[in-house]
């Protein structure tokens, strides 16, 4: 069997390095599964190891790609045989940029005939990120008071509804009010646009002086810092992902800021669950769609995967979700 991959042998601009090959497709060994994919979103957290950000921990050449939803053509060993024909999610194998995904079998994730594609694809980096950190990091309770910057994104908007669910209270900082109506729709108490309202008053004005309780920084840098000092005293402050391309000033938020700060790392998750936390995780997640209390991004452009340069360009032009089908 032949199929084609995205892969990258140096670092730089995806749409320069990336190169489209054929390639010949191994067997699975026992514990794999061989899936065709049938639709991979395209995340800024898939465009920024190829430009370099994290070549110290990347070996080239690699094939892009963390998410994505695909039919099991073959497995390894008749424990799985039950698996072929079903949709799964082939994660923590393979790049998914490709035609075909060799991945774990203990750790494909069935999908349901009631998720479309466009849905499945995306269930793994943002919301399982926002479940672990809102559930298990963070520990939110009912009536707690979470600030989430770039809560205009698909992880910001994961928050604000899974605050829905479990009782805690999201104020949304933004920089702009393009997506203020989604945001008070979607569930969020109060957006705060910081180009005309300060993120420090008005935090401290809707929570009686006392500052948040935690804070999720997406941003890091000036942003991330200004977050940090809106959160009370020996309150926790998260950082999920670096946008500025800036680490926020640590010495600061932890001695002038005095709140408990901290990053998550999602692969750093992955390695320390069980097989079986892992599972029962993912079937929260896909319960809690099922239910219709989150919505996950719907698509603004779909393109094949030789169309990759294409798709990288939308990306880039901030058109919406994108995706590889």
């Amino acid at each position: 069997m032949r199929g084609q991959r995205l892969i990258c042998r140096t670092f730089g601009q995806p749409e320069k390095v990336l190169q489209l090959e054929d390639i010949s497709i191994s067997p699975p060994q026992q514990d794999e599964l061989v899936v065709r994919m049938i639709a991979r979103p395209i995340n800024p957290s898939d465009l920024i190891p190829i430009r370099g950000s994290y070549s110290h921990r990347i070996d080239l050449p690699y094939i892009p790609g963390y998410e994505g939803v695909g039919i099991v053509e073959q497995v390894g060993s008749s424990d799985y045989k039950h698996l072929i024909g079903q949709r799964v999610l082939p994660l923590l194998g393979q790049g998914t940029w490709q035609q075909y995904v060799t991945s774990p079998a203990r750790f494909a994730i069935p999908i349901p005939s009631s998720i479309d594609n466009i849905t499945a694809a995306q269930l793994y980096i943002n919301p399982l990120t926002a479940f672990v950190t809102s559930r298990e990091v963070l520990q939110l309770k009912m009536g707690d008071v979470l600030l989430v910057n770039a809560c205009n994104s698909a992880i910001g908007k994961l928050y604000i509804q899974l605050s829905k669910i479990y009782g805690f209270r999201v104020i949304a900082v933004t920089r702009n009010n393009h997506h203020t109506e989604e945001l008070l729709r979607l569930g969020a108490e109060v957006v705060i646009d910081t180009t005309t309202m300060s993120l420090f008053e008005t935090v401290m004005a809707l929570t009686n002086g006392c500052g948040a309780d935690a804070a999720i920084d997406s941003i890091g840098g000036r942003q991330g810092n200004n977050l940090a000092f809106a959160v009370r005293p020996n309150g926790q402050f998260l950082t999920i992902g670096l946008l500025s391309g800036e680490q926020v000033n640590w010495s600061a938020i932890v001695n002038k800021a005095y709140v408990e700060a901290n990053i998550f790392h999602l692969r750093h998750w992955n390695h320390q669950v069980t097989v079986e936390q892992w599972q029962s995780t993912f079937k929260q997640l896909i319960q809690l769609i099922e239910a219709g209390k989150l919505e996950l991004m719907k698509p603004s452009a779909q393109f094949s995967l030789q169309q990759y340069k294409t798709a990288i360009s939308a990306v880039e032009d901030q058109i919406g979700k994108v995706f590889l089908v």
